[in-house]
């Protein structure tokens, strides 16, 4: 709040234009006999000034709203309450987020004032940055496990080619973590959207994969081959989100599939896996929710951050029930002028 109570009791200075220039809504008023109170009631507390901002908030001019009862200009209990007791709230009010803070002048004869600011956009900003968060900690997951994977293996005696392998590997990973560091300044919609074959996802990805495949005995297959145009890091984190959370939630030991085709101007990206139908597609991609009955560790956020990466590249996700498979899919723009071929 930028309104001071002492520039406002006892002084004429309210009266004056500057009051209209504040962007906050603001309402003087002080104790007294409304115009026309009932015979043998004391008045409450009336208003003495609105400024332009609180005009337009409560639809009405300073000109009317000058001596009438509080309560039939702010028409709300809460308000009028905080008006008598002073100090601050928080509204919603037809989805705008008010802040309503009620400084009282040191005698009822004195002007009080209601300061209402809107802070709608800083309330969104700050759950821009909350969902920043939840997204920044799940994308660094993957490549940080792909650095430990490396290093781990660096630790014991190998070949020298074996070696080099590993190194390049975790060279990637790096260059993958420089580039989510930078996306903290230019946001999170992809901004490296480049041609390349969708085969060189595919590599990076079951390389990254070909641990937990092991551990958890999961024959891993991709389809055939596309020209597609995306941010590759990106689509990277699209199907380990997808691919990871077959072999996690799907029969252990069974087949993870992912399939492409083209579909018009888009190609098509199916991840198939065995599990047992799910009873809600829809929901499971919102922020921080996860399917029924789901067990262990997870964050509810992987499928949403796919649904968001692959929204920002102008495609659509979904999950689908396909004959006796689970299909979580996700389109990207593809390029004409590339035959298909068998992926890596």
């Amino acid at each position: 709040m930028t309104v001071a109570l002492p520039a406002l009791q006892g002084r004429p200075e309210w009266q004056g234009g500057w009051i209209d220039a504040l962007p906050q809504a603001v309402v003087l008023y002080r104790q007294g006999s409304a115009q026309s109170p009932p015979a043998g009631q004391p008045g409450g507390r009336i208003i003495v000034r609105l400024n332009a901002s609180a005009a337009r908030l409560w639809g009405v001019t300073d000109d009317r709203a000058r001596g009438r009862p509080l309560m039939e200009v702010l028409r709300r209990h809460t308000l009028e309450a905080l008006c008598e007791r002073g100090g601050e709230l928080e509204l919603d009010v037809a989805g705008r987020a008010l802040r309503c803070q009620a400084l009282l002048a040191d005698s009822p004869l004195e002007t009080s004032a209601l300061i209402v600011e809107d802070v709608t956009d800083h309330r969104r900003r700050e759950a821009e940055l909350r969902e920043a968060a939840a997204i920044l900690s799940h994308e660094f997951r993957t490549p940080v496990a792909g650095l430990r994977g490396v290093l781990e293996a660096l630790e014991y005696q190998m070949p020298a080619e074996m070696q080099q392998n590993f190194v390049r590997q975790g060279l990637q990973e790096v260059e993958r973590l420089a580039r989510l560091v930078e996306d903290l300044a230019v946001g999170f919609r992809p901004t490296r959207a480049r041609t390349f074959p969708i085969s060189e996802a595919f590599a990076r990805a079951r390389r990254l994969l070909t641990q937990d495949a092991a551990l958890t005995g999961t024959p891993l297959s991709f389809g055939e081959d596309h020209l597609v145009r995306a941010d590759p890091d990106k689509l990277l984190q699209v199907l380990l989100n997808l691919v990871e959370n077959a072999m996690k939630y799907g029969p252990r030991g069974a087949e993870v599939e992912v399939e492409t085709r083209t579909l018009g101007s888009f190609i098509e990206v199916a991840v198939l896996d065995s599990g047992a139908p799910m009873p809600d597609t829809e929901n499971i991609f919102k922020a921080h929710t996860r399917g029924e009955g789901v067990t262990g560790n997870g964050s509810g956020m992987g499928l949403y951050i796919v649904r968001s990466v692959v929204q920002g590249w102008g495609g659509q996700a979904w999950a689908e029930r396909r004959g006796e498979r689970n299909a979580f899919c996700f389109t990207l723009p593809g390029v004409a002028g590339m035959a298909s071929m068998s992926a890596p």
